[in-house]
């Protein structure tokens, strides 16, 4: 059956996250309504954090997902919620001029604030810890490009340590030309943090459908005729596409490619530095290596990425990618680092500015599509719910022309 969404294996193998307690999501067995005045297609962290946006503005919300809720990228997720986009603040100044490229990068450490404080607010049980991050130096971005980054990050008032090799060294024993340390970051189980997310809307009257795929939508004056799988239309008077990397076949672009990564846990208790419980690390390396502990004490790490909508499907790399990051991290922490207890690997989508494509959908009324996570995909959630409900309740976010279709 033709779809409007490409269709994609999200992920490979078993994350860490699949086999935790509490991240099952009762659903309706059928639409419960064929007019509503809002339709989200997409049940992951984008759509739970789209729907608690628009919940109580008493509004009928319906959410259909071709999966079950939770099944889809957010459980290939390694859950660093961090302000730090991937591309470096100097970097960006240089492609969108200081003033955009500041407003990007104080959208997202907004966005981590807010996420978290929604979080506590709600008391969702997900394993939330409110982190440091730390940059390191690597082959992309040395000791130079770092203190650049650190000034333009102080300047744009996003507080920002920058430590010299022998400083690194002395607090935090790694051998790098130089690092990075802020304090806007979190993290968290995502199933967890998803599903309880999911059922604050439920409680708060969001519809939930699972296996039900959308294949067609027709704008038609101030309302959208969309059709399923299973024969129904829907009539919709506002549309959000929440369906992270396999997004809108009308909305595909250049600007938008996929790439596969990789990362692993080990078990619970593993041998780590006493300060990596309270940070998340990531590098200017490419490809660059990510990291943090876990709550129960797991190392968790990913990276390796390749510019490959398909090579994390085999089971030989992820085999080879799991023994090099197994001993880049060796390498980097000076402790041996055992077997994982569970490897995986998942695709996730990018762009050339590495902001995300959030927005009205071109050629749609009231259709509304967020494409482009890179490796903030809970966080541009956030921003992506944000933008998106101002706009359906009936006024323009300040920053959205950031992050629109280009």
């Amino acid at each position: 059956m033709e779809t409007i969404t490409r269709k994609r294996k999200l992920r490979s193998f078993q994350p860490l996250w699949e086999t935790t307690r509490k991240i099952q999501v009762a659903v309706q067995p059928r639409i419960p309504a064929n007019v509503v005045d809002v339709l989200i297609v997409g049940a992951g962290i984008g759509g739970a954090l789209m729907a608690l946006s628009l919940a109580k503005r008493n509004m009928t919300i319906l959410v259909v997902d071709r999966r079950q809720p939770v099944q889809g990228s957010t459980l290939a997720s390694t859950a660093m919620i961090q302000h730090e986009i991937d591309m470096p603040l100097h970097r960006l100044t240089a492609m969108l001029g200081q003033t955009k490229a500041r407003r990007a990068w104080q959208r997202s450490a907004k966005a981590v604030e807010t996420l978290t404080s929604l979080v506590d607010n709600l008391g969702i049980d997900c394993h939330l810890e409110r982190k440091y991050s730390l940059y390191l130096a690597g082959n992309a971005y040395g000791a130079r490009a770092l203190a650049t980054e650190a000034e333009a990050r102080e300047k744009a008032g996003i507080s920002a340590v920058f430590f010299n090799a022998a400083q690194l060294r002395e607090k935090f024993g790694l051998e790098r030309t130089a690092a990075i340390a802020s304090a806007i970051s979190a993290s968290a189980n995502p199933a967890q943090l998803t599903a309880g997310l999911w059922r604050k809307a439920q409680a708060d009257g969001v519809a939930i459908v699972g296996d039900t795929e959308i294949t067609d939508v027709r704008s038609f004056d101030d309302w959208n005729a969309v059709a399923t799988s299973k024969g129904e239309i829907i009539q919709a008077r506002h549309v959000v596409f929440c369906t992270g990397y396999e997004f809108l076949d009308v909305a595909a672009n250049q600007e938008h490619r996929i790439f596969s990564t990789w990362a692993l846990a080990t078990r619970p208790h593993h041998p780590r530095p006493r300060w990596l419980k309270d940070y998340v690390l990531w590098e200017g390396s490419d490809p660059y290596l990510y990291f943090r502990s876990t709550a129960d004490g797991r190392l968790m790490v990913g990276g390796e990425d390749e510019e490959s909508p398909t090579a994390f499907q085999d089971p030989i790399k992820l085999k080879s990618k799991s023994k090099t990051l197994r001993a880049k991290l060796s390498a980097l922490l000076k402790i041996p680092i055992a077997e994982p207890a569970y490897q995986w690997a998942a695709a996730f989508g990018v762009t050339a500015d590495g902001l995300p494509i959030i927005g009205p959908v071109p050629g749609l009324n009231n259709v509304y599509a967020v494409m482009g996570y890179g490796g903030n995909g809970i966080t541009y959630s956030q921003i992506a719910a944000e933008i998106v409900s101002s706009a359906i309740l009936g006024h323009q976010d300040p920053d959205s022309e950031l992050f629109a279709f280009r």
